[in-house]
């Protein structure tokens, strides 16, 4: 028959659930799968699997006979846990197990007729089992895999080594290395699993893939956006007459984005530069120090906006002087009234030899109603450790509001941002201000390309540039960050850098302790 399905090439396939009617043509396969551990289940068992969940029990049949199945159950993982065996899921064929309110979906079997073992239908019936857990909002999918090929080196290795070899592809086992090709993890070993499984030695392989679209319970009200939406001022430098002035201009960009119903604004660095020339100081590092003074209202009015226009705000960065120290530092100003902010960590040489800055001592990951986020301030983004860091603590979008004074300046944050958004498996959006500021000094020109960045695989734009705004003009960028394609970059991307990190090879670590 192998040799009569090369000749004739045009197969008819088909995805479907299984129907009591298909009894005779699964036992036949299970019969031949099975032949060494009991075959095939009876009728009566078969009708009972259908008739607890029908909606997990599916096939591929071709030109109207089934070839390929996959049998599953729903049960609460917690009554079972990690030490179970296979007799106690099916419960003697009646599969009592199956709980419609349960977390998890168990794989009960997956079997493929042997004259169709080259055309991967395994393969299809793992993806429609995924398909059915996503779609019923279950954690994940638990499996026990048989381990046969372990009966040809059962004397000389350990399963955990065996295990451990052909994870490694040193070598092969013909069911588990087609799990772990299908993204399942081993969770643990399992003894006495299949008692009667003498190829495996009875020892099994609790598998576990992970859904990573599972929701703990969907609110009608404010749960958390799985498309968000952001917009990000180019901010022109230009004079103003008092602090009111200067947040007129402000509060026109949070309108604005606002209208178009973003989640977000962001501000650059030091976007509160024009009130430096209100100081009347001659010495530039007297000049940012009067210019902190404004710091506090601004975020108190910022805060106001992020209210009244229900949009959460990044207010840039802006100086704060206090203990005769001064600090560079990034307002959040969420629209539930509450307010956070970072501190710029690492000081440029000229931040520090023109005013006298400092850098910051912690590194915080921000909880929002658009998920987690992080912001670092221009030059920190520099420094690979941080948004590493951020990351695992899973950041989904990073923030850098950034000034600089020429092309190649920006060209160090924008280089590196790219670089962050593919390392971190993240989006980094990126704004500076643009124009210059005649009586400011160290202030006194701006060059900004402001951009919005993603990780570089099929699902994301080909350059991996989400948005990205005029050079050197005053403009705002909105763009649409779906966060559900960085779920699926991190289990089947093209490279996985977050989980292919050789963590037994090196670590990252903070060595200052950072209080509550």
């Amino acid at each position: 028959m192998s040799e009569k399905i090369e000749a004739n090439s045009e197969h008819r396939l088909l995805l479907r659930q299984l129907e009591l009617k298909d009894y005779k043509e699964v036992k036949e396969i299970m019969d031949m799968v099975y032949s060494n551990i009991d075959g095939a289940w009876t009728r009566k068992e078969f009708s009972n699997l259908l008739k607890k969940f029908p909606e997990g029990q599916i096939c591929i049949e071709d030109k109207g006979k089934v070839v390929a199945v996959a049998l599953s159950l729903i049960v609460d993982y917690s009554v079972y846990g990690d030490k179970h065996t296979y007799d106690q899921i099916i419960d003697k064929g009646t599969f009592k197990s199956h709980d419609p309110e349960g977390d998890t979906l168990y794989g009960i079997d997956v079997f493929v007729h042997p004259e169709y073992r080259n055309l991967r239908l395994g393969r299809r019936l793992y993806d429609a089992r995924k398909e059915i857990c996503e779609n019923l909002n279950l954690r994940g999918i638990i499996a026990g895999g048989r381990i046969p090929g372990y009966k040809d080196y059962a004397e000389k290795l350990t399963p955990a080594k065996y295990i451990e070899m052909v994870r490694n592809k040193e070598l092969s086992d013909p069911v588990l290395s087609f799990q772990l090709s299908n993204d399942f993890h081993v969770r643990k070993i399992l003894k006495g699993y299949l008692p009667d499984d003498t190829e495996s030695r009875a020892y099994a392989t609790l598998l576990e893939w992970i859904n990573v679209y599972y929701e703990e319970k969907e609110k009608l009200l404010g749960g958390k956006k799985t498309v968000v939406r952001i917009g990000i001022v180019q901010w022109q430098m230009r004079a103003v007459k008092d602090i009111d002035d200067f947040m007129q201009q402000v509060e026109f960009f949070v309108d604005t984005v606002s209208s178009y119903k973003s989640d977000m604004v962001v501000f650059p660095e030091f976007f509160n530069a024009p009130l430096m020339a209100l100081t009347n100081e001659e010495s530039p590092s007297e000049a940012i120090r009067s210019m902190a003074e404004y710091t506090d209202e601004i975020r108190e009015r910022m805060i106001h906006m992020a209210l009244s226009y229900n949009i959460n705000i990044i207010a840039g960065s802006m100086p704060e002087y206090y203990d005769n120290k001064l600090y560079n530092v990034s307002y959040l100003c969420r629209r539930d009234g509450t307010y956070d902010k970072q501190y710029k960590l690492h000081v440029t040489p000229d931040e520090s030899h023109y005013w006298g800055m400092r850098g910051g001592h912690k590194l915080k990951i921000f909880d929002t109603d658009i998920g987690k986020i992080g912001i670092l301030i221009c030059y920190d983004v520099e420094f690979p450790e941080l948004a590493r860091m951020l990351s695992d603590m899973d950041m989904k979008i990073l923030f850098v509001p950034f000034w600089t004074d020429t092309k190649n300046a920006y060209l160090r944050v924008r280089l590196c941002a790219q670089a962050r958004a593919i390392e971190n498996e993240c989006y980094v959006a990126i704004t500076g201000s643009v124009g210059n500021l005649p009586k400011v000094e160290n202030m006194d020109i701006q060059y900004s390309q402001s951009a919005v960045f993603s990780p570089s695989d099929f699902a994301f734009p080909h350059d991996a540039v989400v948005a990205e705004a005029t050079p050197n003009t005053e403009m705002t960028l909105i763009a649409d960050l779906d966060l559900d394609l960085l779920k699926d970059l991190n289990t089947a991307g093209s490279v996985r850098n977050l989980k292919d990190r050789r963590k037994d090879l090196y670590n990252l670590s903070w060595v200052l302790r950072q209080e509550e």
